[in-house]
Formats: C-alpha cells, sequence, structure tokens
C-alpha cells in the first residue's frame, strides 16, 4: 500500500506541473499577451503586415482557447542561402541558424511542460497536393506539444524570444505552422510516465511478495 501512495503522490506532482489546471485564457490574460505583443514587434520592427497578421491570428487563438493541451504541427523548407530581413547574407547554414533559435526556444519549452513530440527529415517531395501552390519541396516536420495556449503565449510574448525569431526566419525559405487539439494521441507522456509508474510498482510489490515467500 506504501509503494501506491508514494508512487501516486510522485504522479500526482508530475500531471501538477505537466497539465495547465488554470482553465481557459481570460479576456484580461488576452488582452496583456497582445500587449506585449505589440510592444514587441514595434521594438523588433516588424514589418505592418506580418505584425497585424501576427496579432489577429493570436488574438482568435485565444479567443478560441480550451484550457487544454494542443500540437503544433510545423512543415518547413529550410534556405539553402540564408538572409536576414535586411538582405544581409548569413555566414551560417540553415541548420546552425535553427540550432541557435532553438537554444533560446528550448529552456522557455521544458520549463512549461512542452516539447518536440516528433521531428522527421523528409524523404522525397509532397506525393499529394491539392489547391496550394509551390508545396512540392518540404524538408522538415515538427509535432511540438505545449501544455496549453497560455503557456504558448507566455513563450511567444517574451522579448527575447521575438528578438531570435530572426534566425529562424533566416534558416527557412517556407514554413506553415497551425495548432490541432490531439483526437488520438499516444505521444501523450503524462499517460506514459503514468504507465511506467503502474509496472514499476507492480514490478517492485512482485519483488517483496517473492522475498517474503521466500522467507516463509
Amino acid at each position: 500500500m506504501r509503494v501506491w501512495i508514494v508512487l501516486g503522490v510522485i504522479y500526482g506532482l508530475f500531471f501538477t506541473w505537466y497539465t495547465d489546471l488554470g482553465g481557459k485564457l481570460s479576456d484580461d490574460e488576452s488582452q496583456s499577451y497582445i500587449s506585449q505583443l505589440q510592444n514587441n514587434t514595434k521594438q523588433d520592427n516588424l514589418p505592418a503586415e506580418g505584425a497585424e497578421r501576427l496579432l489577429t491570428n493570436m488574438t482568435k487563438f485565444m479567443e478560441e482557447d480550451t484550457g487544454k493541451q494542443f500540437l503544433m504541427v510545423n512543415i518547413i523548407d529550410m534556405s539553402e542561402n540564408p538572409t536576414f530581413n535586411d538582405g544581409t547574407s548569413s555566414d551560417q547554414s540553415a541548420d546552425e541558424l535553427m540550432n541557435k533559435y532553438m537554444e533560446h526556444m528550448y529552456p522557455e519549452l521544458f520549463k512549461r511542460a512542452s516539447h518536440p513530440v516528433y521531428v522527421g527529415n523528409a524523404i522525397s517531395n509532397s506525393v499529394d497536393i491539392v489547391g496550394i501552390a509551390n508545396a512540392e519541396v518540404w524538408e522538415r516536420a515538427v509535432l511540438m506539444r505545449y501544455k496549453s495556449r497560455r503557456a504558448f503565449m507566455e513563450i511567444i510574448a517574451t522579448p527575447e524570444i521575438l528578438g531570435e525569431q530572426k534566425y529562424k526566419i533566416a534558416a527557412v525559405t517556407t514554413t506553415r505552422a497551425f495548432p490541432e487539439d490531439p483526437a488520438i494521441f499516444f505521444g501523450d507522456v503524462s499517460f506514459i510516465f503514468g504507465l511506467i509508474l503502474f509496472l514499476f510498482g507492480c514490478f517492485v510489490i512482485s519483488c517483496v511478495w517473492t522475498l517474503y515467500m521466500f522467507l516463509l
């Protein structure tokens, strides 16, 4: 019994950290994030069209919050000649620039229980294209799990992260990113961790019972 209590406490602590229990974003929270994004886009001198699109998309994204985790689907075509917004070429490769961007992203992700679920490289051009032009070539696909929309907004509203986006923008020729609510998600770490703890508990109890029977 003590084993299950200890393992239950461990899982409870993990679940509390891994799951956002704060519910949906409030109107005040949403407005605060929008204000931060507005300040960040001005400081980073983003083009007016891009800044307006970002703010519009993020406003709708927060208005439709479910309070639950979500996956961000990223499909990427890496640049062969990385170039910054000001037109200057980089002496680093696209992968090096992307790694530089992710060096800042990973700490922000992990401390909010967000992380990559899948990263893979394309093995051929697109085999099925409907209703979209110039979509034959994609080099990489990434699935990123976010604890909640709140966690996502905390990350992208961080001034340092927006400032590092120049490396990501220079690294890619084309990219698409869209959020999804997972309907079937076998990579749910909370389930996997709970299963591991359960199996570990069964193993410990089996060992204790075997030792008890041996000593009788």
